[in-house]
């Protein structure tokens, strides 16, 4: 169904049941789904958040400014992606580090081109630091990056199976779309993704898929032109 996509990961989802830190179980499940789509073919870049680490917008009014906040967030992403390289890199596939402010050695600079080649070589790129720019959420950056690399989709790994009216975790009469247009989920202000990523996504006609990454094998059933989770597009 795709060749390349961007899959968008939260901090949270790498720092086990409490979100917080680096958890090893949470790093080798996602590994595997990860290495399993790209041995079956899949082109995967990811970008993942920072906020099992620290996230800059939660630290202000504690101490914490702005825009040094942000920073801190955006090195906190970058920590997240080193981690999982080394699980994805245990299961047998090839995964580089790319960051939008120069890292080396720890990482490479990310230039489309570059990423791009390594994804036509079978390599997993991990795209960190966000845009690089404060005020802009790690969303932002992942539509950014899905527009630049021209991924067929843009997938939003998540704890539950799609966008709710609600947040079914927290309120049982929640109803899930099985789909939804770009309009609805910004008029209808969801939170699945922010505003300015909904916005990208729709002036670039990138197709935004929101699915469980917690459930095993997902990733392949995608892969394989499955039915899973909620496909938010321009004409749903």
């Amino acid at each position: 169904m795709y060749k390349r996509v961007l899959l968008k990961l939260s901090g949270e989802s790498l720092g086990g049941n409490a979100g917080k830190g680096l958890d090893t179980e949470s790093l080798k499940k996602t590994a595997a789904q990860v290495a399993q789509a790209a041995k079956a073919g899949l082109q995967i870049a990811i970008v993942n958040g920072g906020g099992n680490i620290f996230r800059g917008l939660q630290g202000v009014g504690k101490g914490f400014d702005r825009v040094d906040g942000d920073k801190m967030g955006m090195l906190a992403t970058i920590i997240n992606a080193l981690a999982l390289k080394m699980f994805i890199e245990a299961e047998g596939v090839r995964a580089k580090v790319f960051t939008s402010t120069p890292m080396e050695p720890y990482a490479e600079y990310y230039m489309r081109d570059r990423a791009v080649e390594w994804l036509e070589c079978g390599g997993v790129a991990l795209i960190a630091g966000g845009t690089g720019n404060p005020f802009f959420t790690t969303d932002s950056g992942a539509a950014l990056r899905a527009l630049e690399i021209k991924a067929d989709a843009l997938l939003k790994g998540t704890r539950v199976d799609g966008v709710y009216t609600a947040d079914p975790e927290k309120d049982p009469n929640a109803v899930k779309y099985d789909s939804l247009s770009f309009d609805e989920a910004i008029s209808k202000n969801l939170k699945v993704m922010d505003q300015t990523a909904f916005s990208l996504c729709r002036e670039g006609n990138m197709p935004i898929l929101v699915f469980d990454m917690t459930a095993p094998g997902n990733l392949l059933r995608i892969l394989g032109g499955e039915k899973v989770g909620t496909v938010v597009c321009a004409n749903a």
